[in-house]
């Protein structure tokens, strides 16, 4: 086994990625309080790096409070990065200035996990995407409403939508529209964040669907944020897995799904139900819940929970580990991989 750093680049096309992340942190200052020293911040993402190649979607995955919106956020500069780079087609859109990181902003989407509260309530379908097109000047007036009927008949809505508001529509078809305010200026990445999480099962698999229909079709590179492995498996070429603002593990789909290397990834892979009732896999519980990103754990964040932990774990933090072609693995115990 051989050590990987950081910035090593894990994924096909590594030599050519879109997206190239590097020792990104990003934290959020706390305030003064009876019981919050002031001074103190949150570390929700704390040096973080992968690539991500032209076409490809990745999974980014782990609990809630992981850090994995924020990753997305930082990306499209919604949150400000502490430090590191954000490399978008060559260029570390994270040290641009807000002027001259508005031409990637077209370039960059993101889909929201809440179709609810994402779409504004006092605006007409066809005003929330139009107004993307106009930002843009993407096309003229009398151009832009043959483009906005095209995107609903893309996600599967008419063009009578146009003249409607978010309110009378169902979860899912909000989603649609969400979609369609993404692709509207026609980007090259997008990030979509949760976005079925919010909605029934019985149209989650509908919305799964389209995005993987649409990303084909129209040769999209995405960072797909989740906590649902199944879905991840269905969607991604390869998968991320974050626990408290680090990445524990990176590999092809096959690979994590069929030989997880990392403790915290068979445990979240363990509690994936299955169909099949004579398949009998071992349960792995992790104890307590996530710890705070305000005092993280020494050495391995993961520790604290890690049945296999050990003394060592608290003095180190673990390097990402190669274990397989395009697989690395961030644990000290080594013989566990």
């Amino acid at each position: 086994m051989s050590t990987a750093g950081d910035a090593a680049m894990v994924g096909p096309d590594a030599d050519k990625p879109l997206l190239s992340i590097r020792n990104l942190k990003t934290h959020f200052a706390i305030g003064g309080g009876l019981l919050r020293p002031k001074g103190g911040a949150v570390r929700a993402v704390d040096d973080v790096s992968f690539d991500i190649s032209r076409g490809e979607v990745v999974g980014l995955v782990g609990e809630s409070g992981s850090g994995k919106t924020t990753i997305g956020r930082s990306i499209l500069r919604l949150v400000k990065p502490t430090g590191g780079e954000v490399v978008f087609d060559g260029v570390d859109v994270a040290a641009l200035t807000a002027a001259e990181f508005q031409p990637y902003r077209r370039r960059m989407q993101f889909i929201f996990q809440d179709p609810y509260a994402s779409l504004d309530p006092r605006k007409s379908v066809g005003a929330i995407i139009g107004e993307a097109l106009s930002i843009h000047r993407l096309g003229t007036r009398a151009e832009r409403p043959g483009r906005i009927t095209h995107l609903l008949e893309q996600v599967g809505l008419g063009a009578d939508a146009m003249a409607r508001y978010p309110h009378e529509f169902s979860g899912g078809q909000r989603q649609r529209i969400g979609i369609a305010r993404a692709l509207a200026v026609d980007p090259e990445f997008i990030v979509a964040d949760e976005p079925v999480s919010a909605l029934d099962v019985s149209v989650q698999a509908q919305i799964v669907n389209l995005i993987q229909d649409l990303q084909t079709s129209l040769g999209l590179t995405m960072l797909f944020v989740a906590h649902d492995l199944a879905v991840v498996e269905h969607l991604c070429d390869r998968v991320i897995v974050m626990y408290l603002g680090r990445i524990m593990e990176i590999a092809p789909k096959a690979a994590l799904y069929s030989r997880p290397r990392h403790p915290y990834t068979k445990a979240l892979l363990s509690a994936i139900p299955r169909v099949d009732p004579t398949i009998r896999k071992e349960r792995i519980l992790l104890e307590g819940d996530i710890p705070s990103p305000i005092n993280p754990p020494s050495g391995c964040v993961f520790r604290t929970r890690c049945p296999y932990a050990i003394d060592a774990c608290a003095d180190v933090v673990p390097p990402r580990v190669t274990v397989g072609e395009n697989h690395v693995s961030a644990c000290i115990r080594t013989e566990l991989t």
